[in-house]
């Protein structure tokens, strides 16, 4: 699909790599002006598929190739030598298309402590307008938030009596009851605040690229895998990129700004011969741009997932296993749009401190009335809920590489999982919050049965560590890869303009700019870089 004078004009002001959450916001933004000519470049198809748009869809998107990159990691040491698959969106409005729909934008002290690495214009009170001027939250305009805009929040339209008993029994444990994530402090339990409206999913696209895809000086190609930016002189002139068998070529008069995330951006670089020269000679990749940094401090939220069978209320699992039951719930949908298939994968948050020596809550956990060996299989047949605890603020660090030179081979990933002895530490001080939160008052009557990782690990470091390699998975939030940083910084790879050191017209703006990591989901915090970048780019 395009929306462009016509297909001939091989120059524009500015090309886009990348048509996911970040790409959506700058072609809107770019595009506002009508001077500007913007080519918007996706490596997937548009999002006429029902499940993109049904939020209990994720079930069906993550792990098919038509929604997903279906990547995988090398063996990982950490997880006890196992392979986890990788999601990442693969349509236009990327991940945002396929992700949990949980609107979170993470700590204050995140966004200070990017401030404090000498990154001017990142700190909270910098970043909250940005938040607020693309949010339309369901409360309405507040100091805290924002109405009208483009990103669409609303509160769940299901409720679950099993997840109020957990959230009781957390608040026997000491977790406060909140009422909002994100408002600069997220600790304590609450229900999730979604990207939906009106029971359907709300993805970047829905909300900033499909309202303006109209515009005469926006071109939107789907289908483009972006190989490699061309550089001429010192400057990003242009992009190469494959589309139907066939090798293309743009030029930018301005810039190009990379936005394929923390996985693809990188592999761009890589081949436009921007990364560690030696490493790139060793591809037979001629280096452009010596920057060590691109593809390392890999930064992704190790999620635990606790299951525990329970008697005598009501879940998903039964629910969705009777023919029956399943039919209502698709006649609930259809008349009132509600029900379970509104569902985001996780309905109960909580945030805590992992133990007296953490000044901030470093653990989130994300409870579900369901349960399942893991997406793309059927739900277990019996009652469960699942505690899924993650370190929001891991020490471990990886690396995203290429193979080579060919744009269709997968890239190598490998997050190093619980490398880091702190990481380790916190995972079983995680497993045992878990656990002791489900042995709490208000969910006796249930009987909470541990079936994951199982009632036969016991409660030593070693065992939980053992325990948290076996089931540990990706909870789908890489960041990291293009460090945005000072000159002096070795592994830095942009500045805090989010501009590619060593050469002019090429920025990086998605979650792989992010420094460390932020405590909470990283979707809305990408959406906030995007919506800076075009800011500071619009200001020249």
């Amino acid at each position: 699909m395009s929306a462009a004078p016509t297909p001939s004009v091989k120059t524009f002001d500015y090309i886009i790599a990348g048509g996911g959450s970040a790409g959506c916001v700058l072609a809107n933004r770019l595009s506002d002006n009508p001077n500007n000519r913007v080519l918007l470049l996706e490596a997937g198809q548009n999002d006429n598929w029902i499940w993109f748009h049904i939020p209990a869809g994720y079930l069906f998107a993550i792990g098919n190739k038509r929604a997903d990159w279906c990547f995988q990691t090398t063996p990982q040491e950490g997880l006890n030598n196992r392979v986890i698959a990788y999601p990442r969106g693969r349509v236009l409005g990327g991940s945002s298309a396929i992700n949990g729909m949980i609107y979170m934008r993470g700590q204050a002290q995140d966004y200070d402590n990017w401030r404090q690495l000498g990154l001017n214009g990142w700190g909270w009170d910098d970043v909250l307008p940005v938040f607020k001027k693309h949010e339309d939250h369901f409360l309405g305009a507040s100091d805290m938030h924002g109405a009208g805009g483009e990103w669409r929040v609303e509160a769940p339209r299901i409720s679950w009596q099993v997840l109020d008993r957990y959230r009781e029994a957390a608040a026997q444990y000491g977790i406060a009851k909140i009422d909002d994530f994100n408002l600069g402090d997220n600790a304590g339990s609450s229900y999730f605040q979604v990207n939906q409206r009106r029971g359907l999913r709300w993805s970047a696209a829905k909300g900033f690229l499909k309202p303006v895809m109209h515009r005469p000086n926006l071109r939107v190609e789907m289908g483009c895998l972006v190989d490699k930016v061309v550089i001429t002189d010192g400057v990003a002139t242009g992009v190469e990129w494959l589309q139907n068998d066939e090798r293309h070529h743009a030029s930018a008069a301005r810039e190009v700004v990379l936005t394929a995330g923390a996985v693809g951006s990188v592999q761009i670089l890589m081949r436009s011969g921007i990364g560690d020269a030696k490493e790139l000679s060793k591809l037979g990749i001629a280096p452009k741009i010596n920057l060590p940094g691109v593809g390392h401090n890999l930064q992704d939220h190790l999620q635990l997932r606790l299951i525990y069978k329970v008697k005598g209320i009501k879940t998903l699992n039964e629910t969705y296993r009777n023919i029956f039951k399943r039919a209502l719930m698709g006649v609930n949908y259809v008349v009132a749009r509600r029900g379970p298939l509104t569902m985001a994968p996780s309905q109960l948050g909580m945030f805590a401190r992992s133990g007296a020596d953490v000044d901030r809550a470093d653990l989130q956990f994300h409870v579900q009335p369901l349960s399942l060996g893991k997406f793309g299989e059927a739900l277990h047949p019996f009652r469960a809920l699942t505690a899924s605890v993650c370190n929001l603020r891991p020490e471990s660090r990886g690396q995203i590489t290429i193979a080579n030179a060919d744009p269709i081979s997968a890239p190598v990933i490998a997050p190093n999982y619980l490398s880091a002895p702190r990481d380790r530490t916190i995972a079983a001080r995680a497993m045992r919050m878990a656990r002791a939160i489900v042995k709490g008052q208000a969910l006796a009557p249930f009987e909470p049965e541990e079936f994951l990782p199982g009632p036969f690990v016991d409660d030593t470091d070693a065992a939980l560590i053992k325990a948290a390699g076996d089931i540990g998975t990706t909870i789908f939030h890489p960041v990291g890869t293009a460090k945005m940083g000072l000159p002096s910084d070795p592994m830095a790879v942009v500045d805090d303009q989010c501009r590619v050191f060593g050469l002019s017209g090429l920025r990086v703006a998605d979650a792989s700019v992010m420094p460390f990591i932020i405590s909470g989901n990283t979707n809305s915090p990408t959406l906030m870089i995007a919506e800076k970048v075009a800011g500071l780019i619009c200001q020249k």
